[in-house]
């Protein structure tokens, strides 16, 4: 049995909510410490929060009182998630990981330094190694692992099975992105109804990054990043949960037939499967044949929002396969994303 007490850092911004939601059920995890800013530390949960989720605040939260994010005041816990947003978190989660607290991360500060994994469980599970090199800690025992964004995150799954199969050589990505993905209170209603808004600000440069170094290569003591290049354009669309992506691929051996691209996805087998991890989903990556799927509003929240989907399979005419991928944003693509590589970590025993 798994049995460990976490903390949450930024436990009152929309991704520090969704870790608090997805945890309460959690059977492996349990929610002992909360922190925020100094304006919501002294308070209650239930009234540092503004509750955006659609369930009740748990029991188990609403009576915690918010902390400082402060090393000190976390003591006793075996790990801590971050739902930190990117301007304060570079300097906080170190001090985390010197202070031998582990942190498993939403923030982009440590996406790209060279011995922190960039982790998606059922990608690139070996990448956990680079812990073992990290020097935040002269105990070993304080370090930190990432996810990658929320594009990056379906981007990366839904290539794997094609990067095993033929190689990538280059991709266009077009990700049309729900307004959750810009937190609360987001983007302007004057903004984004009925209207689509083509440029979203710092995104479009990690999605071109984050992915060939999720699907690079693992050397001593960081990873070689893949070598194929990536164009992206990210547009924000008036959809609540739920980023749609389109993408054409040029691979370095094309297959015959859409048959056997279809078969690369069907035949791809999920590398961790056999840890039972709780938020894993049984078919992390599920090829649609029906043309008009996925859809945000249907296939989000499948697989508890931990499901990537994908669709519209088809030959290119330019580039050698087209096809749209969708995963939930703020579950797949950020907080239970997190939940999921620390799973990883435990079953792995970076956690003890």
């Amino acid at each position: 049995m798994h049995s460990y007490q976490v903390g949450v850092l930024g436990a009152t911004g929309a991704v520090g909510q969704k870790f608090i939601r997805l945890l309460y059920n959690n059977p492996w995890f349990t929610v002992k410490v909360l922190g925020a800013s100094k304006r919501s530390a002294g308070k209650k949960y239930k009234q540092a929060a503004h509750w955006i989720e659609k369930t009740e605040i748990p029991s188990n939260a609403a009576e915690l009182t918010v902390q400082e994010c402060d090393p000190d005041k976390f003591k006793g816990v075996d790990f801590v998630f971050s739902g930190l947003d990117s301007s304060v978190a570079g300097d906080i989660e170190q001090a985390f990981a010197k202070a031998s607290i582990p942190v498993i991360s939403n923030a982009k500060n440590y996406r790209m330094h060279d011995q922190v994994p960039l982790l998606v469980p059922e990608v690139n599970p070996d990448h956990a190694d680079l812990i073992k090199k990290q020097s935040f800690d002269p105990n070993g025992s304080g370090w930190i692992v990432t996810n990658p964004n929320c594009v990056s995150v379906p981007l990366s799954m839904s290539l794997r099975p094609l990067h095993d199969a033929f190689g990538i050589d280059s991709l266009i990505v077009t990700s049309m992105q729900s307004v959750s993905g810009a937190g609360y209170p987001g983007v302007s209603s004057m903004d984004i109804v009925a209207n689509v808004v083509p440029y979203i600000g710092g995104e479009e440069s990690k999605v071109q990054t984050e992915a060939t170094k999720v699907l690079g290569t693992l050397s001593d003591d960081s990873v070689n990043f893949n070598d194929f290049t990536i164009q992206a354009t990210a547009v924000r669309v008036p959809t609540i949960e739920g980023h749609l992506l389109s993408v054409s691929v040029k691979l370095k051996n094309v297959p015959s037939s859409i048959k056997e691209a279809e078969k690369a996805f069907t035949d791809w087998q999920n590398p961790i499967a056999n840890l039972d991890l709780p938020s894993s989903p049984s078919n992390p990556v599920r090829l649609y044949k029906e043309d008009r799927y996925p859809q945000p509003r249907l296939h989000a929240d499948r697989e508890g929002g931990m499901q990537t989907a994908v669709g519209r399979l088809r030959q290119g005419t330019v580039m050698d396969l087209g096809y749209v991928a969708m995963a939930h944003n703020t579950i797949r693509g950020a907080a239970g994303g997190a939940i999921l590589n620390a799973e990883l970590l435990c079953a792995k025993g970076y956690i003890s």
